[in-house]
């Protein structure tokens, strides 16, 4: 109600905001264009404001470096918007978390890691190459790969909370060897080595992790 009000006072305040916000949106789009076409070398802040045709300064006060640019992209990349909602507030990885049955949050946390690895997969090995060079995202790297961690940990507690897993299950396990397949390689090695399509990805990853819940009870040590 107050935003609401703020705006009927200020009407131009959410026509800026509006035009901020499809700016950002041209600058992403060609940026990863250029990202995925020429690699994170060969981009430039002044390619990517060409291609979005923007003033080269736009870009430059909005993200300040390449870096920063390349993060932005792969963190909306993750999402698939620009709305400040992180992944485990969204609707497939919600349901993950409170669907009635254990087939059901499998189903909705593979259909929710395929389609980050659709958005994004091609971006995290851009990342990657650029991390070898750039401190700030080697860091974000990292810090992606534990966010990816406990995402994962909490979609299996919140399982094995509500009475989903089977008695002794070893949750331990579980998030160590989820965390793995849900990772970019796997992914990258499924679809472009073996020319998996993302569905046969998706169903791959949800009898794989329905699988585990019974491994789970007794799993093997590690060799």
């Amino acid at each position: 109600m107050l935003q609401r009000m703020s705006d009927a006072v200020n009407p131009l305040a959410g026509l800026r905001g509006a035009r901020i916000v499809e700016t950002e949106e041209k600058i992403l789009r060609a940026a990863t264009n250029l990202f995925l076409e020429r690699g994170y070398a060969a981009t430039t802040l002044t390619d990517v404001a060409t291609a979005a045709r923007v003033a080269a300064r736009t870009v430059y006060v909005r993200f300040g470096t390449k870096a920063a640019l390349l993060k932005r992209v792969v963190d909306v990349a993750i999402v698939g918007d620009t709305a400040p909602i992180d992944v485990v507030s969204r609707d497939d990885f919600q349901t993950s978390l409170t669907a009635p049955t254990a087939a059901e949050r499998i189903a909705a946390f593979a259909r929710s890691a395929r389609d980050i690895m659709v958005r994004a997969g091609a971006l995290f090995a851009v990342a990657h190459q650029a991390a070898a060079v750039e401190p700030e995202l080697a860091g974000a790297e990292q810090a992606g790969r534990e966010g990816s961690r406990d995402a994962v940990r909490m979609f299996w507690s919140q399982m094995e909370q509500d009475g989903l897993l089977p008695s002794g299950s070893d949750l331990s396990w579980l998030i160590d060897t989820t965390a793995l397949l849900v990772g970019s390689d796997p992914y990258r090695l499924t679809t472009q080595i073996h020319s998996w399509s993302a569905d046969a990805y998706e169903g791959w990853l949800r009898t794989t992790l329905s699988r585990l819940t019974l491994a789970s009870i007794s799993p093997a040590d590690p060799l």
